[in-house]
């Protein structure tokens, strides 16, 4: 019994994306704060596409349901359009 419950204690910690979720919320806040600035930032935003591409390359391998892989998918192609945008302005 008590396997199983470290089993399952480990596929939860291996599942929560508690964190990346909070991560992923701080790059768009500083995105958001950078965009706000007016200044040029051209290789900030590129590490910012950089980081937010980590986030969502992390919520697709903890991906327990086909939704949340789907999202995932769905946030990498944006954040690859959003990178091609940021490098057209480097």
């Amino acid at each position: 019994m008590a396997r199983v419950r470290q089993e399952v204690t480990a596929y939860g910690l291996r599942i929560d994306v508690a964190e990346e979720l909070s991560r992923l919320q701080a790059h768009v806040d500083e995105l958001r704060r950078i965009l706000d600035a007016g200044s040029p930032a051209g290789k900030r935003l590129d590490f910012l596409m950089q980081e937010l591409n980590r986030e969502a390359n992390t919520l697709g391998s903890k991906a327990a349901a086909i939704d949340l892989t789907g999202a995932s998918i769905e946030l990498k192609v944006l954040i690859e359009q959003m990178r091609e945008q940021v490098q057209n302005i480097e």
